[in-house]
């Protein structure tokens, strides 16, 4: 099967988007499926980046692009993954030639712009981006949702079609390569590691406020980095790491803490128990559900005040087997069989002649 996915984030962006896609096509390649991504074309006059986050860009005006991409590739199946510029587009060209698609929801965009929003508009906000996105996949024959509780939060808000589509982690790359990391050679102990955008929504600033022992460290960038930086000058900024080297730096850390309350999954989740850390985070969408299992319990600790979920998985035992055997349950092919039993076959293909 040819499977062409669309998406406003890729590479050389980094981010959970991005890396969903990437091994969510390596697996589809192993499977004997050819893949295409389409993604913003970087030489194009109409790419740009955000204002303040130069890591993302998006392309305007994609539809002639887009359609010459489609009809070169000529594909069995179309998946639209993020609601951009070139997901609308997408989404325009499936629906005048009559072919069939399935979308995904990867991003909390009510959560994520009601932060952004001023206080009194905060509600107003999340209910017309909630009405947007409605709009946006109402037409798909698969909304996939990477737990059940983003699949619950969207029925409740009248999204229909909506599935589930999990994710996994590469326990080759991420794995126990001990404590040896020669940026950590200086920290004082216990080191509480944050992995992840530097930005408003991610919640950051309830980690960098934490009363404890020991050392702080984000891995990562955003818009948010230097203001964040200059706050809490005792908090060791790394930047933003990938491959081998992001692997070392979790597991020769002591706690993962992971203060989002807007990520629809948390991919470092994962990443964090494959390396053999004690997790501490917040009980919502995410962390509860891939934590259901009791399990969980030896290593992570879920509680609504951040401080109190970092004291209790300190004070658990520092068993690195434990998360890791949890990690290896949860591999990108069982979450990449999902994604392919929620596809469909585009039903005019004659019309991209």
């Amino acid at each position: 099967m040819k499977i062409l996915i669309v998406s406003d984030a890729w590479l050389p962006q980094v981010n959970g988007v991005v890396r969903t896609l990437q091994a969510t096509c390596r697996e589809l390649e192993k499977r004997g499926h050819g893949v295409k991504v389409v993604g913003p074309d970087v030489s194009s006059l109409w790419t740009f980046a955000l204002p303040s986050y130069a890591e993302i860009v998006l392309e305007f005006f994609p539809s002639a692009r887009l359609l010459r991409e489609i009809k070169a590739f000529a594909p069995d199946s179309l998946h639209i993954a993020t609601e951009g510029p070139l997901g609308w587009s997408a989404r325009r060209l499936c629906l005048k030639f009559g072919w069939a698609f399935t979308t995904a929801y990867h991003t909390r965009f009510p959560q994520y712009f009601a932060a952004r929003a001023p206080y009194g508009f905060r509600l107003l906000t999340a209910h017309l981006a909630y009405f947007i996105l409605r709009f946006f996949h109402c037409q798909s024959c698969a909304v996939m949702a990477a737990t059940a509780t983003i699949v619950a939060d969207l029925t409740k808000h009248k999204f229909r079609n909506v599935v589930m589509w999990s994710r996994g982690v590469d326990t080759e790359l991420f794995t126990l390569y001990g404590k040896g990391f020669a940026p950590y050679s200086k920290l004082q102990r216990p080191i509480l590691l944050y992995v992840g955008r530097v930005s408003t929504e991610k919640n950051l600033a309830d980690f960098l406020c934490l009363h404890t022992n020991g050392s702080k460290v984000v891995i990562g960038s955003g818009p948010d980095q230097g203001k964040l930086s200059r706050a809490f000058p005792d908090v060791h900024f790394l930047g933003r790491m990938e491959g081998e080297g992001l692997a070392k730096a979790y597991a020769a850390a002591d706690l993962f803490v992971f203060p989002s309350k807007s990520d629809t999954f948390g991919l470092v989740l994962l990443e964090a128990c494959a390396a053999g850390l004690r997790i501490a985070a917040y009980p919502v969408a995410g962390p509860k559900d891939i934590f259901s299992d009791p399990d969980a319990c030896s290593f992570v600790a879920l509680d609504d005040d951040l401080q109190l979920a970092v004291e209790r998985a300190l004070a658990l035992p520092e068993s690195p087997q434990d998360p890791r055997k949890f990690a290896e349950r949860h591999a990108w092919g069982a979450a990449t069989a999902q994604f392919c039993a929620h596809l469909r076959p585009l039903t005019h293909k004659k019309s991209q002649k």
